[in-house]
């Protein structure tokens, strides 16, 4: 004897009811925003370009699931409705030799979904890497082993040269840019392959020495969308102390930008020689600007200490 409709029902509502409570405590216990949730699993990022990169993302991840969700129901349709009867005398459930709707159905559809996501991934490549004809800085990034050196060729200190910034094994070197203004990096290596790679971004890129080949794209752009510090790496095995290449991008307000651009113009009155980049930090940091935001040495990082007999076994 079967069971009745109305009971059916009762069965597929309760069970509705149920999976959808699951789902409201999943969501609350785990006790993230609204964003976070959107972000499934994507690492804040810190520019304009890695949150095109974070909405790609999310609709990706929203298609996965609703092709996931089609397919879940797909089985448990099947093992619910299409199971053996209890006093059924079949051995198996009626069969198709061939079903040419659903034989397009699953041919069809899967081309159409892998179209889409091809064409959109496209899309968002090409506006991650697009880069304005003249962007408001340039950078102009040295890897060396194993440090870097950050020059502005549109900006010159008294004696004629570039502003520059080298790092040392002392001091990690600062690569300060604005914020909410379009930024070129120029890649270049003095000796072996490294990668310029600051994990807030979302994004890396070689650096080669000269001769390049093979059409490698030197540069890039960014648009910080916000202040602060963010810590930098070299991504590529470079040598012996390759995990100790560290750099950190110190991402100012276009005045805060404009001002340390001033300073580093000039000499410094008790040297007498151009302002560095700790020296011109530490004046505007006397001149009110926030301590973490104008701290003349990096803060995401430290320096390696090269000194091998300074330093103990990790475990």
């Amino acid at each position: 004897m079967g069971v009745p409709e109305r009971t059916r029902g009762t069965r597929l509502g309760k069970a509705g009811k149920v999976a959808a409570l699951a789902a409201l405590v999943a969501l609350t216990a785990t006790g993230c925003s609204g964003e976070e949730i959107l972000r499934f699993g994507w690492p804040e990022s810190a520019t304009v370009e890695a949150e095109k990169m974070r909405t790609f993302w999310t609709w990706a991840v929203i298609a996965a699931l609703g092709v996931g969700a089609i397919v879940w129901g797909l089985i448990f349709w099947s093992a619910a409705f299409h199971r053996k009867k209890k006093h059924s005398t079949e051995a198996l459930p009626r069969q198709f030799q061939y079903n040419v709707p659903l034989e397009l159905f699953v041919v069809v559809l899967p081309v159409v979904m892998v179209c889409v996501l091809f064409f959109f991934t496209a899309v968002t490549e090409q506006s991650v890497l697009a880069e304005e004809e003249d962007p408001d800085v340039v950078v102009d990034v040295t890897g060396f082993q194993w440090n870097w050196e950050f020059s502005y060729p549109d900006y010159q200190t008294p004696d004629g040269q570039p502003v520059s910034t080298v790092g040392s094994s002392s001091e990690i070197p600062l690569l300060v840019v604005p914020a909410n203004r379009v930024t070129q990096y120029n890649l270049e290596s003095t000796d072996v392959i490294h990668s310029f790679w600051v994990p807030e971004f979302h994004f890396k890129r070689d650096v080669f020495p000269h001769p390049r080949k093979n059409n490698q794209d030197e540069s890039f752009q960014t648009t910080i969308d916000k202040e602060g510090a963010f810590v930098g790496r070299c991504a590529e095995l470079c040598g012996v102390y390759h995990a100790m290449m560290n750099f950190e991008v110190r991402a100012l307000s276009p005045d805060k930008f404009d001002r340390y651009m001033e300073l580093r113009t000039q000499n410094n009155p008790q040297t007498g020689e151009p302002y560095t980049a700790a020296e011109a930090l530490a004046t505007m940091q006397d001149e009110g600007c926030d301590a973490q935001l104008c701290s003349p040495v990096a803060t995401t990082t430290s320096p390696f200490v090269t000194d091998r007999t300074a330093r103990t076994a990790s475990g």
